[in-house]
């Protein structure tokens, strides 16, 4: 028993067992970004209906044993008749601590857990940006990334069904 506490306190590796998968986030941060109004002064007299559009991205790398960086990129452009008002890109960072995951279980982390961890950091820095350059403030709506990222995986399964069905199909041609 004295091996496994240390003043009643359960032993880290103990308690890893225990638990299972652990995730924990490390550091969040802004990798980069930008704010351009190309055709400031003379969009703020433009009279007309914005138009937005908003992209989005992700990326994940290991950076260490357990450790994975998650970077979200958001960039929205805003055009008014024809010429472009704004456009603010984010890209917002983290660190994420995952470990004990198999590799479906790192894989959703990765591409939804973690980003929607990152959102809502990504989506103050734009607002602010926008709100900054002069323009009327701008929040961008939630966005569901579990059902992106399913939708990722149903992309995924439906060209890896058809990269196998040309597969086969050269073969039987070859024959």
């Amino acid at each position: 028993m004295s091996d496994e506490t240390t003043n009643g306190a359960v032993a880290p590796a103990a308690a890893t067992e225990e638990q299972g998968a652990t995730f924990s986030v490390e550091k969040i941060y802004t990798r980069d970004v930008s704010f351009e109004a190309p055709n400031a002064p003379a969009v703020f007299t433009e009279q007309g209906q914005p138009d937005l559009q908003m992209n989005l991205n992700q990326r994940a790398g290991q950076v260490g044993e357990n450790a994975y960086e998650v970077v979200l990129g958001v960039t929205l452009t805003c055009t008014m008749n024809g010429k472009t008002a704004y456009l603010a890109e984010v890209q917002q960072a983290g660190v994420f601590g995952l470990a004990g995951f198999d590799a479906a279980g790192l894989d959703a982390m990765l591409g939804a857990h973690c980003p929607n961890v990152l959102y809502p950091y990504a989506r103050q820095a734009i607002s602010e940006l926008i709100n900054g350059g002069g323009f009327p403030p701008f929040y961008l709506q939630p966005i569901n990334f579990d059902a992106l990222y399913a939708e990722g995986l149903r992309q995924r399964a439906a060209q890896q069904e058809q990269g196998a069905l040309e597969s086969g199909t050269e073969t039987a041609g070859n024959a």
